[in-house]
């Protein structure tokens, strides 16, 4: 397979970044608040050997500021800036193992941050900067958060006597960021659509390698090998990898079983670009060529996602998309023999759980699951332009007594990355094959 290297898509600008914390601030119930975002920390892998660090989410979403430790703080009509930001002290001797860190300067200069300061200011001008704020925004699931919020309060109110006035309420800042970061930028969308074509890339490096006598984990090194080399920083989630009736769980990644013969397996893997998720998925025979048993399911399983992909539009929702799912998967389980009775009796007793067992869609961007409510004001919520989500139905038939034996223990999943446009969608994940005979000719080209 030929070893090119795709060209980058650019990186967000520091506009979009001010523009986000400028459109926060604006949704602030009032002028005197604040924001408080802690950035991720180190994590210990073993001793003293950490975790590749993956910055917050939401803290890069309004700063691209890649260091742990640091503290974002918005002060919405903030004359000297609303925009402050802590981070770790400047330390040669630290920086001799570790790398260089920014600084309160290079933050300024290079991540147009108003103002920052060292870590080591940090208790003495935090009170400062939020004496006079009502009410503190900042992520309550956050024990670092609340902790450095309610520091900040204590300190405050012990100098209400000298005319300090501390903050008097905790509100969650997650809802209103989460609701910024379901609508995609094109900036953004770039980004996912490089992260799907990498993604797309490993997939298929995949179905061109697999053949009997390999183990689950041969295919992981290729998919993952791909993401590397085209500028990934790593997969965006555990790598899916599941041979024979390991397809059936769900979330299996243990990848170390051997691939048989005349079994499927199911991929499920992204990379991850500039923290943007790729999410494919695709179920294909390890020696090339679908059984008559395979081929029946999977027939239902496609049918069914490409009709929920071609549904995809402004205006629709994820309801109407996973209910015309498991109406179509329904139905071919009754034609397979798998379910009896009428259609929408079936449907009603949700029998069909037994053989697909999740939802269809979930949305995607900075993280795989990404964030944003799935209902509005109480109702379904109406996809949008610029909003990304997967379509991913699936089958998974238990290897169990009462089903037919050519059909024991099949599972297949077939997902795409799908971007809502202005007229209809974009599938950013077409690159892989999906239909059998395109599946079949390219394992048989390698």
């Amino acid at each position: 397979m030929a070893h090119d290297i795709l060209p980058r898509p650019a990186a967000i600008g520091l506009d979009e970044y001010r523009a986000r914390r400028e459109a926060l601030m604006a949704a602030l119930a009032s002028a005197d608040s604040a924001v408080l975002l802690p950035a991720g920390q180190l994590v210990t892998r073993s001793n003293d050997s950490d975790y590749d660090f993956r910055q917050n989410s939401d803290f890069h979403y309004l700063s691209g500021f890649p260091e742990p430790d640091a503290l974002l703080v918005l002060l919405p009509g903030r004359e000297a800036g609303e925009t402050v930001l802590f981070c770790q002290d400047k330390d040669p001797a630290k920086e001799a193992w570790t790398g260089m860190r920014i600084g309160a300067a290079g933050a300024v200069e290079h991540y147009g941050i108003d103002q920052a300061f060292e870590n080591a200011e940090r208790d003495e001008r935090l009170g400062e900067l939020l004496d006079g704020r009502e009410t503190l925004y900042l992520p309550l699931d956050s024990d670092a958060a609340l902790a450095i919020a309610e520091a900040v309060r204590g300190k405050l109110g012990a100098r209400v006597r000298q005319g300090a006035r501390p903050p008097q309420a905790f509100a969650d800042v997650a809802r209103l960021v989460h609701e910024q970061r379901l609508i995609k930028s094109d900036a953004e969308l770039a980004l996912l659509r490089h992260a799907a074509e990498i993604s797309a890339r490993g997939h298929v490096r995949a179905m061109r390698t697999a053949r009997p006598g390999l183990f689950e984990y041969h295919l992981q090194a290729e998919l993952e090998h791909e993401f590397l080399w085209q500028g990934a920083a790593a997969p965006a989630y555990s790598t899916i990898v599941g041979g024979g009736a390991n397809a059936c769980v769900l979330h299996y990644i243990e990848n170390d079983s051997p691939l048989a013969a005349g079994d499927l397996v199911l991929i499920d893997a992204g990379a991850e670009f500039d923290l943007y998720a790729g999410d494919i998925t695709r179920t294909f025979p390890v020696n090339g060529h679908f059984s008559e048993a395979q081929r029946a399911v999977y027939e239902i399983v496609l049918a069914a996602q490409e009709r929920a992909v071609a549904a995809v539009a402004p205006g629709v929702t994820l309801t109407d998309i996973h209910q015309g799912v498991v109406r179509d998967l329904t139905h071919g389980l009754i034609e397979l023999g798998l379910l009896d009775g009428e259609l929408e009796a079936r449907i009603e007793d949700e029998s069909y759980r037994r053989f697909y067992l999740h939802s269809t869609s979930h949305w995607l961007g900075l993280d795989v699951h990404d964030v944003g409510g799935y209902r509005h004001k109480g109702e379904p919520r109406r996809l949008l332009p610029g909003m990304v989500l997967t379509v991913e139905p699936g089958l998974y038939i238990p290897d169990a007594e009462n089903i037919p034996a050519p059909l024991r223990g099949i599972g297949i999943r077939i997902e795409d990355d799908v971007a809502v446009t202005l007229d209809g969608h974009e599938v950013l994940s077409a690159a892989v094959p999906k239909r059998i005979a395109e599946i079949e000719a390219l394992m048989t080209s390698r």
